[in-house]
């Protein structure tokens, strides 16, 4: 009877390596116990199943052996061959968010990806990227406040009031009397909204236990960048179901609140947990696989989201329309921290945008620029280089540990007034030589968007943060 050597080894499907070593040294054993020819068998079917010999009495080594290396290649990241293609709307993007959005082109599910004119570095994918998945949902490239969204309510409200002393004044009373700002937030009396009975909420421990948190936040907004403020919108043509024209509008920018902070802690800890094989710059767009439990959880969840935030802004516009006694003429909302699922070439992707507003044809988006600066009203072109999105906003130029250093309202208070913006509460880190020209935003993505309307900010709230604006 023939010696069985490496090569035997090799041929019944036991690779180099440790395993190679195991196997040879559970060899004299089994051939003695089982003979040659069935010795070799039996490292064929371990081979193959390895899992299902790990109690054999002669190979149990060898097929432990197989398993974790099994686990450790799949734990291994293997990235694309090439990045996925992407389109750069972005001419002055720093070289962190390039980075960040080149990195995610390099994950195993990424198709494409965009990067929209307001980029600036995030976590993961930087603010203002769109990426395409095939199989899989990232929670960081959705972002921390999921869902966070704008909505711009038109009202009857006669737009010469903006500057009547008697009407300013009820606007600014608004304001001050039915929204509410910051962490921990929330309504005297509290509100409802047909979202807090949504079935989701009990989908999981972790959503039964925010529900509650949701319920008290409902209609308040969040600190730094969220806003509600009344302004001119300006039509030059007929559209929203409204003539060419000048109009008082509202426009509010918020997210889902704590459960919302709450949810994408805990998938985004989650995901990082189950890909510890990530390089550290990939880290951060670490995924959750759709067809587990956790990726499916993740998606439905983020929806529940939505619908949240959305809640959130009718229960804002419903209690400042309600104290003016005004009537609703025309609306506008969008999500643009957010995942949808759509079909693409007969295979389902995941279009993550991160900061970045959807723009398929005819598809209606609010694009704000800052505090001191215009907002607009657009109409998605639905360009596929784009992923049919646009900008979500002008963008910040600098951090907000660098605006807060650089400026106070010493400095900042003259724009206002010479834009005609009275400022309640703010953050310094908000002020509006933090971000980006918005006119110049705009016209980085005319390819992408048609404005159909402007809207000038004119009294604006927002979280109180360190020095306020009248110290």
């Amino acid at each position: 009877m023939s010696k069985i050597r490496g090569g035997d080894i090799r041929a019944a499907g036991i690779p180099d390596g440790p395993a190679m070593g195991v196997a040879l040294s559970c060899i004299p054993k089994a051939v003695k116990h089982l003979g040659r020819d069935v010795a070799l068998q039996r490292l064929a079917e371990i081979a193959a199943a390895p899992d299902r010999s790990l109690d054999d009495p002669d190979f149990a080594p060898l097929a432990q052996r197989l398993v974790e290396d099994a686990r450790e290649a799949a734990r291994r990241f293997v990235e694309r061959d090439a990045p996925a293609p992407y389109v750069n709307y972005c001419g002055d993007a720093d070289p962190g968010a390039l980075e960040q959005m080149r990195n995610s082109l390099r994950l195993p599910s990424a198709t494409r990806g965009a990067l929209m004119p307001d980029a600036h570095r995030g976590y993961g994918l930087p603010i203002g990227g769109v990426l395409e998945t095939e199989g899989t949902v990232i929670p960081y490239a959705v972002g921390v406040d999921i869902a966070c969204r704008m909505k711009l309510s038109v009202l009857d409200v006669d737009p010469d009031g903006l500057d009547a002393p008697g009407t300013r004044e009820q606007l600014k009373q608004a304001l001050l009397k039915q929204t509410q700002f910051g962490t921990g937030a929330k309504l005297r009396n509290r509100a409802d909204h047909e979202a807090m009975d949504d079935d989701r909420w009990t989908l999981t421990p972790l959503a039964t236990r925010l529900r509650d948190r949701a319920r008290e936040q409902l209609g308040t907004s969040g600190s730094g960048n969220h806003f509600v403020e009344f302004g001119l919108l300006t039509l030059p043509e007929a559209d929203l179901g409204l003539e060419a024209g000048r109009y008082v509008a509202l426009l509010s920018h918020s997210g889902s609140r704590g459960a919302g902070a709450q949810i994408a802690g805990h998938y985004s800890k989650l995901a990082r947990e189950l890909r510890p094989e990530l390089p550290k710059e990939l880290s951060y767009l670490s995924w959750l696989d759709l067809d587990h439990d956790s990726g499916r959880e993740y998606l439905e969840l983020m929806r529940l989201m939505g619908e949240y935030a959305s809640a959130c802004h009718a229960v804002i516009h419903e209690r400042v329309v309600g104290h003016l006694k005004a009537e609703v003429l025309a609306g506008v909302e969008n999500h643009h921290n957010y995942a949808w699922t759509s079909e693409r070439d007969g295979r389902e992707v995941v279009v993550h945008r991160k900061g970045a507003t959807p723009a398929a044809e005819g598809e209606l988006g609010v694009i704000p620029g800052s505090m001191a600066a215009p907002g607009f009203v657009v109409r998605g072109k639905g360009r596929p280089e784009s992923i049919d999105s646009a900008s979500h906003g002008a963008g910040r130029r600098m951090s907000r540990k660098a605006a807060t250093q650089q400026f106070n309202w010493q400095m900042v208070r003259p724009v206002l007034e010479e834009r005609g913006v009275e400022l309640l509460s703010a953050g310094i880190d908000e002020n509006p030589f933090a971000y980006k020209d918005i006119e110049a935003v705009m016209a980085a993505q005319t390819d992408l968007v048609d404005v159909i309307g402007r809207f000038d900010p004119r009294i604006v709230r927002m979280a109180d943060a360190g020095e306020r604006p009248e110290d």
